[in-house]
């Protein structure tokens, strides 16, 4: 069996590109990021894909026109006054290889001064900016209060090359990027993609590296803190006078700098958007849908296809927002590390969809890890990768599989090809039972409640290894692979009715977070809709510190379905229900763990704590009319813990967790796909498993090895 993969090739390694197409199964050969096809591999027979970053690569064009390059606000470091004059350096301490600072007439007008002690502006006639020495200066400071400038920045080293410098020790010039916004600039690009198309005859499938404005990555000058800020779902990267006048005439108010600089936080994914922001994003992404499926056009019009990769410049480009089916894409690619991003891909509203397997064919890792060098071990990162994305694909499928990078660091590395054709053809098996019907779930119907909602499923703002400190990430990659239908909500969707279209209800995160809800649960007719339908039957499960938000009787605004709720030392006097466990038989399965969070307390004394760390409950059940509250303190992905949440979501639904189509060891995991009458099961440990599935026939009883799987027909 062939097809569905996406092979990276190389000019100058012919041989080795088609040998290990043929063994790998390829339909389709790609370049990469400081690689290109030589005729030979064109000719070959199988379908190309291009690669286009549409914002870099225009360094002779940018030279004449350097006023279009892309831009940013930052905030100078703080600065305290010791006396009433006070000067600041506003770009010290950022790399000075990615910003340059625009002084301009019409930049400067953006610019703001903030005394951050006092939280007020600074007025105009109080500062002025000397260009020459590229220093600001305040007059009547007030000594002993913290000052800031924000102001506007050129970037001038577009981030992805700035980090395949580093990482891959490019020594290639430094690409910058343009900002599309400029009328002349879109000018420039339809014409350039037209000669592009042109000139490459052989591609089939032009993969947008996104669109336009990278996400949001900041770099220092000092390499102790090279990383100032990373945000993949930011969109601080968007700005420039020319937005920002744009904005404002159609929406009739100004955004000013402050608006995105937010006293030095910034507006990470994590924070609840305002309306600004949120009227920000929509103007973004109306741009970028409106000028990017121009260019789709063109690539349509030379008989291509157009996919687009699901990172990188993906800023504006929300493959959930309800303007993405405008672009027209015929595919989406994103690269895969975890099973919560299998399935932040394969629902996006697109025909083909593509993931791009890790360990990336780079000699690091993107933590600067030895791979493909070394004392690298790529087989073993593989292994640990695909068992991640394999639980996920079993669930939801893709269309296709590929991996990225330089073929050629594969060669001293047999045992990685081998084991990539292994997955190849376990993918392709995967995938034709998704054709042949969907795979079977389990009743209750589960969705997640935080203030994105469906805008962003299944994802915080990054990769794993990016947000792994948030609940909701470990709560997420647990739910990829699990046999329940899921969902994501908002705060508006509660509000229009939507709990009646669930079971269960996630709601996870610390106080003030997207994920928890904020400002949110201040709404006292949310929290009365999400109170009728817990006591009418719903369940809800709560982590860490859910629905919490200050200024109530209740710090968790859901405690009375909690049934637990924090003291945040206004009830240090107070006198708590003492506890003892309640054992629930099979409930916890073995080696499953919660993490202490500190001052948790019992609310009612009729909650049910099965789990405790001393004398404070770490994981608790209230029963709450004819529904029920869950809590637990926090939540980190393990087998172990994986189990427990989907026990935890049967016990609150009402149903029994030993259910036909589970297996009994957590180390194993099952789905049944009823119209192939395949059941396949897969073992995520490194070691040997035991388990049992009980089926509707009778029970299955296997051992597999290490990461293994096994596909049987019952």
């Amino acid at each position: 069996m062939k097809g569905g993969f996406t092979l990276p090739g190389e000019a100058g390694y012919e041989k080795l590109t088609l040998q290990m197409a043929e063994k790998w199964g390829a339909d389709v050969i790609r370049d990469s990021d400081g690689t290109t096809l030589s005729q030979e591999i064109l000719d070959a027979g199988y379908g190309i894909y291009s690669t286009v970053c549409v914002i870099r690569d225009h360094n002779d064009w940018v030279g004449k026109h350097p006023d279009m390059q892309q831009q940013t606000f930052l905030m100078s470091d703080p600065k305290m006054a010791d006396h009433d004059q006070l000067a600041i350096r506003p770009l010290e301490g950022y790399f000075e290889e990615q910003f340059r600072i625009n002084d301009s007439e019409e930049s400067l007008v953006w610019w703001q001064v903030f005394d951050r002690t006092a939280d007020r502006e600074v007025p105009g006639e109080s500062w002025s900016y000397d260009k020459e020495k590229r220093t600001l200066f305040i007059t009547n400071a007030i000594p002993w209060h913290i000052y800031t400038v924000n102001f506007l920045a050129y970037r001038i080293w577009e981030e992805i090359s700035m980090y395949n410098h580093t990482t891959n020790h490019w020594d290639k010039e430094h690409l910058m990027q343009i900002d599309p916004r400029y009328p002349q600039v879109q000018e420039y690009l339809l014409k350039w993609m037209e000669n592009w198309c042109e000139a490459h005859p052989a591609t089939t499938v032009v993969r947008f590296t996104s669109m336009f404005y990278n996400f949001v990555w900041i770099w220092g000058q000092d390499e102790r803190r090279r990383n100032r800020f990373t945000d993949w779902g930011s969109y601080d990267f968007t700005v420039s006078p020319a937005a920002l006048r744009e904005f404002e005439q159609n929406h009739g108010y100004r955004i000013t700098s402050e608006d995105f600089i937010n006293k030095g936080r910034l507006h990470v994914t994590h924070m609840p958007p305002d309306e600004k922001k949120k009227d920000w994003m929509d103007f973004v992404n109306d741009f970028v849908v409106e000028f990017g499926s121009r260019l789709v056009d063109v690539v349509h019009r030379y008989g291509k296809q157009a996919y687009v990769f699901y990172d990188d410049s993906w800023v504006g480009v929300e493959p959930y927002h309800k303007r993405f089916s405008q672009f027209r894409f015929d595919g989406i690619i994103k690269a895969v590390f975890s099973g919560y991003e299998v399935r932040l891909s394969a629902g996006v509203p697109v025909q083909t969809h593509e993931i791009r397997l890790h360990p990336y064919l780079f000699p690091t890792g993107l933590g600067g890890e030895e791979q493909f060098i070394g004392n690298g071990d790529p087989t073993r990162k593989a292994k640990e990768f695909w068992t991640n994305v394999r639980r996920a694909l079993l669930r939801e499928p893709v269309e296709r599989i590929g991996l990225g990078g330089y073929l050629h660091l594969t060669e001293p590395y047999p045992d990685f090809c081998d084991y990539i054709g292994q997955v190849v053809d376990e993918f392709r098996r995967i995938r034709s039972y998704h054709q042949a019907g969907r795979p079977y779930c389990l009743k209750p119907r589960v969705a997640v409640l935080h203030s994105w909602g469906s805008l962003r499923p299944w994802t915080l703002s990054g990769h794993f290894h990016e947000t792994f400190m948030h609940d909701l990430i470990h709560v997420n990659e647990s739910l990829s692979g699990l046999p329940f239908e899921v969902s994501f909500l908002n705060f508006d969707d509660v509000r229009g009715g939507a709990l009646k279209n669930v079971d269960v209800v996630i709601n996870a995160g610390y106080a003030g977070s997207a994920w928890s809800g904020g400002d949110a649960w201040k709404d006292e007719k949310l929290l009365e809709q999400v109170f009728q339908w817990v006591y009418e039957g719903g369940a809800v499960i709560g982590i860490g510190e859910p629905s919490a938000v200050e200024g109530y009787a209740d710090y968790f605004r859901l405690a009375p379905v909690l049934g637990v709720d924090m003291d945040t030392g206004a009830k240090v006097c107070h006198g708590k229900w003492q506890f003892e466990i309640t054992p629930v038989p099979g409930l916890l399965p073995g080696g499953c763990g919660i993490s202490p969070r500190p001052k948790r307390y019992l609310t009612d004394p009729d909650t049910k704590v099965l789990m405790a760390f001393g004398e404070e409950p770490v994981l608790a059940a209230h029963a709450f009319g004819k529904g029920k509250g869950i809590y637990l303190a926090s939540y980190e992905i393990t087998p172990e813990n994986t189990r427990l949440l989907q026990n935890l979501i049967l016990y609150a639904a009402g149903q029994e967790w030993n259910q036909p189509y589970l297996t009994d060891n957590p180390q194993t995991e099952c789905t049944y796909f009823p119209d192939s009458h395949v059941l396949a099961v897969i073992n995520n440990s490194p070691a040997a498993q035991n388990t049992r599935i009980a089926t509707r026939d009778g029970n299955v009883e296997l051992r597999l090895a290490g990461f293994e799987s096994r596909y049987l027909e019952i």
